[in-house]
């Protein structure tokens, strides 16, 4: 296994427990996203995309002998930073968790589709 693919591992792992988290305890999750729930919908919102989602994409990237699912997923990380660096311009969110995010998104985002 080259670097690379170590490292492109650790991005699909760390997606996986991301989602592990969010789905087990969605509540634990809400200090770092800025997310508040109101009430169970949108507590199922946050297991389910927060969770379920980033449960299936790492999976896919790790598990799928295609290096396209790897690049998927790294560029869903680059759209979603450069979703987020649109909002931290518009709406002025330039709080911390919004920089760390920003700043791990590119970064697995670009070893993804390496």
């Amino acid at each position: 296994m080259s670097f690379l693919e170590i490292l492109q591992a650790i991005g699909a792992v760390g997606t996986i427990i991301t989602g592990i988290i969010s789905l087990v305890r969605p509540m634990a999750v809400t200090g770092f996203t800025g997310i508040k729930p109101d009430g169970p919908r949108g507590i199922s919102e946050i297991r389910a995309v927060l969770g379920g989602l980033f449960i299936g994409a790492g999976a896919a990237a790790l598990f799928v002998p295609d290096p396209g699912a790897a690049k998927a997923l790294g560029f869903a990380y680059l759209g979603t930073a450069i979703a987020r660096l649109f909002s931290i311009v518009v709406d002025k969110a330039r709080d911390r968790s919004n920089i760390i995010s920003v700043v791990w998104e590119i970064v697995f985002g670009v070893v993804l589709v390496l």
